[in-house]
């Protein structure tokens, strides 16, 4: 019996031999046997490039504890002065990898016990109105937090935003002043932070309604141009652009947020607009915001175009206290006109199709106290709430007449955050994907209900478990104010599938903070071009490059072996069928002869 014997010299002297019966086994498989290990290996390598993209996807959602010992990491803090309290919030970011065309990638620290890096404290910066002295004082503790998380040799390169929303708006702008001089006079003299004047402001409305939404489509990854098939792309007309075409990217999501006091809505506008009237336009401008994320200045494929608006007093509580304050004096002018007293005795009750049903409910001031009882007529209730809206005949307008840029409907996509989510979520159970008759067949039987079953089912903890009685009693009313709101107010189709209610983006709460210091960091990349640009070559750049395409280098490496492999088996098992039909016994004396086998060298 022949052997085929294997040698190889390089790297290192070995040597092995087969015999002839054991290698047609071992290196001549059936057709298909190799068809199969190849469908194995290719799965093998797809599932690797899978989990890799996957990766990359959801890159935001580590949760891992920052890794402080890391001298690439760099470090961001924003302080939100809200009405209600103050909150500082940490993040953190590796360096910028030198690719213009991308954006920091800033995620929230987390320390060892993997909680995000937060503080709060109360009551509002605005309530040192009366005494702005003690303005630094009352930061201190957050920035003191802070200090602890982030290593001491980082602080000197740590920029810090202080930026105030709500409660310092409604102060007198002297008053505002002298909290913000004291700020930017004493924090410098306790912490090495990097602080400038500008970087503690009083911002609107408007600026931080973008950063909300700037924060949102960064966390879903809508500011990666490099999107995959099957991901909803849009024509944009740049703003300020000398190109003639338009640019195709990712599709940005729009934000709806109703909270108790306000509503607000953002999205970007992807074409040039036009207005009905010169005064529209004019008040346009307040509304719409260009701005450029992107690090270079003469790069357009960062710069947006966002409609901003915010509408006091359409919050769901503030919505409640107007329908409220109507329902007084309407009844109050009726029975002094008609010599009735509906309402003024509990007896006589004022029948509210926004309650549920049989629900008993009082509202007003001592003096001018008025006695409801629900009847729980979504329809009816819907129908009294459109007066509400504010509506105008002019065109391209939403609540209150206010102007609004057209919604491509056929391809958007919004998320819906607060009582958008609460009033879909916490008592009809429909969170998530917004299905509008589905969801207008529900608020309707839970209005119908009897107040008594409602109880019954709150007792029995067949609702959300943050939910409470105030959400049970002003469930139906809520309900419908959100239908009206999105479908009269801001003019959404009934039919619109792309709206998704959430609390959460990727299982975590999403701060406007994020978006403002991803706008304020902008520039910040361009040091590190520019160093690697006096290095003459893009090192950090070729290995952050390397670390994205060598997986793609890799697997397209492990095919071509793969292949390689596959054709070379094929080649053996042919000239080992040439080799069978030649060795018959007449031409294979030695075999006839009993003479020994002899070794057939292979020299590798």
């Amino acid at each position: 019996m022949g052997r085929i014997s294997f040698s190889c010299l390089f790297p290192a002297s070995w040597h092995f031999s087969l015999s002839t019966q054991v290698l047609p086994r071992l290196l001549i498989p059936s057709f298909r046997q190799l068809l199969f290990s190849g469908l194995v290996l290719c799965l093998i390598g797809l599932l690797y490039l899978l989990l890799f993209l996957c990766h990359n996807k959801y890159r935001v959602t580590d949760v891992d504890a920052t890794d402080t010992s890391n001298p690439n990491l760099n470090y961001g803090l924003v302080i939100d002065c809200g009405s209600s309290g103050s909150r500082v919030f940490v993040y953190c970011w590796p360096r910028h990898n030198g690719n213009p065309h991308e954006l920091l990638d800033i995620r929230q620290m987390r320390d060892q016990h993997r909680k995000p890096v937060v503080m709060k404290i109360k009551p509002g910066i605005s309530e040192l109105a009366k005494t702005p002295e003690k303005a630094s004082d009352y930061i201190y503790p957050l920035l003191s937090f802070a200090a602890q998380h982030i290593p001491r040799n980082k602080h000197q390169e740590t920029p810090l935003y202080i930026l105030c929303t709500a409660g310092m708006r409604v102060l007198p702008e002297s008053q505002q002043e002298a909290i913000l001089e004291d700020l930017r006079t004493d924090i410098p003299v306790h912490f090495n932070f990097l602080f400038s004047d500008s970087h503690v402001e009083v911002i609107s409305g408007k600026q931080e309604g973008v950063y909300a939404w700037i924060g949102i489509n960064f966390v879903l990854g809508r500011f990666n141009h490099v999107h995959n098939d099957g991901e909803a792309v849009v024509e944009v007309h740049v703003p300020g652009s000398d190109q003639q075409e338009a640019m195709v990217r990712k599709r940005t999501a729009g934000v709806l947020d109703m909270g108790g006091v306000s509503t607000q809505i953002a999205y970007e506008v992807p074409k040039t607009v036009s207005f009905a009237s010169p005064q529209q336009e004019e008040v346009a401008k307040n509304l719409l915001a260009e701005f450029n994320l992107g690090c270079d200045a003469h790069r357009t494929e960062h710069v947006y175009r966002v409609y901003v608006s915010t509408f006091l007093g359409f919050g769901g509580n503030a919505a409640r206290q107007r329908y409220e304050e109507s329902l007084i004096k309407n009844t109050a002018a009726r029975n002094k006109l008609l010599g009735q007293h509906i309402g003024e005795i509990q007896e006589s009750p004022l029948l509210d199709p926004c309650l549920p049903t049989d629900l008993q409910d009082e509202i007003g001031p001592p003096t001018q106290k008025l006695y409801l009882r629900g009847t729980g007529d979504f329809d009816q209730c819907r129908q009294i709430l459109q007066p509400f809206l504010n509506r105008t005949s002019e065109i391209q307008t939403s609540l209150s007449g206010v102007y609004q840029p057209a919604i491509d409907y056929s391809n958007s996509q919004f998320y819906g955050f607060s009582e958008f989510y609460y009033c879909t979520e916490d008592v009809l159970r429909m969170g998530g994907d917004y299905n509008a008759s589905k969801y207008a067949q529900a608020a309707k039987s839970y209005c119908a209900t009897q107040w008594k079953t409602l109880r019954e089912r709150f007792d029995s903890g067949l609702f959300a478990s943050h939910a409470d009685l105030h959400r049970l009693k002003y469930q139906c009313f809520k309900s419908a104010w959100m239908y009206e709101v999105l479908h009269s107010g801001f003019s959404f189709p009934t039919n619109y599938k792309n709206l998704k209610t959430a609390l959460l983006v990727y299982d975590k709460e999403v701060q406007w903070t994020l978006g403002a210091i991803l706008y304020r960091t902008r520039f910040l990349p361009l040091r590190d071009i520019q160093q690697e640009s006096l290095k003459g070559v893009h090192a950090h750049w070729r290995h952050s490059f390397s670390f994205v395409n060598n997986h793609y280098l890799f697997l397209a490496c492990f095919f071509i072996v793969l292949l390689s492999i596959m054709l070379y088996l094929l080649r053996l098992r042919r000239i080992h069928r040439r080799t069978a039909q030649r060795c018959t016994p007449s031409s294979v004396p030695w075999l006839e002869e009993g003479l020994g086998s002899p070794t057939l060298p292979i020299n590798l």
